[in-house]
């Protein structure tokens, strides 16, 4: 089986860190992706996706990333099923990053920090449990 997504988009927001109880490092962010195609008035509509990154990836992500900046996800769907406050069952998707290469823009300065590739493979022994989610 395969689950494999590659995106490009942009922060909607600056990366929100925590720690779960046992202190691993998570990194939450939202990425607009555009869409590659045009809807009937000519106009590009934009999806908004959630990203998590975990360990060592996160504290990059969260020392480095920023609203607004372009990046390059790689990373696998994940379904979070979770309940509400008034007992509904609920089922959120976001992707979890593998990586997070920072891209240029051309917004920012040539030779600015920031611009390189973050991550690598989570060993799959050590995965969190859903008690160990923070949010």
């Amino acid at each position: 089986m395969l689950n494999v997504i590659v995106l490009i988009g942009r922060l909607t927001q600056d990366p929100e860190l925590r720690h779960t109880g046992s202190g691993v490092a998570v990194a939450h962010f939202t990425l607009a992706v555009d869409r590659g195609y045009t809807n009937q008035q000519g106009e590009r509509e934009t999806d908004f996706i959630d990203i998590s990154c975990w360990r060592e990836l996160a504290e990059t992500v969260a020392q480095h990333l920023q609203k607004g900046r372009l990046v390059a996800v790689q990373g696998s769907l994940q379904i979070r099923r979770y309940e509400t406050a008034d007992g509904q069952q609920r089922r959120a998707a976001e992707v979890r990053a593998d990586r997070v290469k920072f891209l240029p823009d051309r917004s920012r300065p040539a030779g600015e920090p920031g611009t390189g590739m973050a991550g690598g493979a989570r060993p799959r022994d050590e995965e969190a449990e859903d008690a160990d989610v923070p949010f």
